[in-house]
C-alpha cells in the first residue's frame, strides 16, 4: 500500500464550487497511487485519521475536503500549513460494512450477484443510508430495494 507524506495550506474552495476547506494534492502525487484518482484513501493530520477520496479541482489537480468536525478533531484552521499523510486504503470502499448487510448477501445468492455489480461508490452510497437507520428490518428493506432500484436503472 503506497504512502506519501506531504505539505499544503488548508485553503477554502470557491463558495460557488462547494465552500470546502480542503487540502491540494498534485496530479503527480495522485498520479502513484494504483488507481490514481479512483483510489480510496487514509489521511492523517496531527493523529488524526480518517477516510477520504479525491476530488477534482477542475485544472488537473485534486483535494481532500476537510469538514469542520475533521479540522476540530485534528487541531487544525483555515491557512495553516499542515503536514499529512495520504495512503491507500487497505479497504477499497473506505468504510466498514455493516453485519446486516454481510449476513443478508451470505444469505441471498441473487442479492450478492446484484451487489457484486455496483461501482464502489454505490456500494458507499448504500452503507451511508444503512447507518442513519437503526432498524434491522428497515435496513434490510434498504438494501433490499436499493438493489431492485439499480438493477432497475441498469436494464
Amino acid at each position: 500500500m503506497k504512502k506519501i507524506a506531504l505539505s499544503a495550506h488548508i485553503q477554502l474552495l470557491d463558495p460557488r464550487k462547494g465552500g470546502y476547506h480542503y487540502l491540494f494534492v498534485d496530479k503527480a502525487i495522485v498520479a502513484q497511487f494504483s488507481k490514481q484518482n479512483k483510489t480510496r484513501l487514509r489521511c492523517t493530520l496531527n493523529d488524526y485519521t480518517f477516510p477520504c477520496g479525491l476530488n477534482h479541482l477542475g485544472d488537473g489537480h485534486f483535494f481532500v475536503i476537510l469538514g469542520k468536525e475533521k479540522m476540530k478533531k485534528s487541531g487544525t484552521v483555515l491557512g495553516e500549513e499542515i503536514e499529512f499523510i495520504l495512503e491507500e486504503d487497505p479497504n477499497p470502499l473506505g468504510v466498514e460494512e455493516p453485519e446486516v448487510l454481510t449476513v443478508l448477501l451470505e444469505q441471498d445468492p441473487m442479492a450478492k450477484e446484484q451487489y457484486d455489480q455496483l461501482t464502489d461508490g454505490k456500494k458507499r452510497s448504500l452503507i451511508f443510508s444503512l447507518q442513519k437507520t437503526k432498524n434491522i428490518d428497515l435496513q434490510v428493506q434498504k438494501i433490499l430495494q436499493f438493489l431492485m432500484e439499480q438493477t432497475q436503472r441498469q436494464r
